[in-house]
């Protein structure tokens, strides 16, 4: 992927953040990465932290919703995708991590089972505002939920 990523479109709330998803038919072949963003990701896919290995494709977080989702705000869902894996721009800070969006391929699993995809299109970053939207909606919650960070 060659082109220049400075143009593109960043998504500053959790709404805009859900419509995307909403006009993408329900998240299908949508997914969310952490990463210094598509263009230093372009040529390159990701590793396995523990060993390594290169992995064939990118790690990413689908955002499509599943069924047993049923009829619950597609706002939280997209929420708890956020806040879920916060955690991995909070290990690299200063790098320049951020979220985006991107239109992929699941081409395998990584060794956490998250899906390792191909960057078909990158579609939007996601603000700072958009997380921190995040972040209020799921400590609103009544249950306690935790990152899926293993260091907590």
């Amino acid at each position: 992927m060659t082109d220049d990523h400075d143009d593109l479109p960043v998504l500053g709330c959790l709404d805009h953040l859900a419509e995307a998803v909403r006009g993408h038919d329900a998240g299908r072949g949508l997914y969310l990465r952490w990463s210094r963003g598509p263009a230093f990701d372009a040529d390159t896919t990701s590793r396995d932290a523990l060993t390594g290995v290169a992995l064939p494709g990118l790690s990413a977080n689908p955002l499509q919703v599943e069924s047993w989702w049923g009829e619950r705000s597609l706002r939280l869902w997209v929420a708890r995708r956020l806040y879920d894996y916060k955690h991995l721009r909070e290990r690299q800070p200063g790098q320049g991590v951020r979220a985006w969006l991107l239109a992929g391929r699941e081409v395998a699993r990584g060794p956490d089972n998250e899906p390792l995809v191909t960057q078909e299109r990158a579609i939007a970053f996601v603000a700072e505002e958009a997380l921190r939207e995040a972040r209020r909606l799921v400590t609103e919650q009544h249950d306690q939920w935790g990152s899926l960070d293993r260091r907590a």
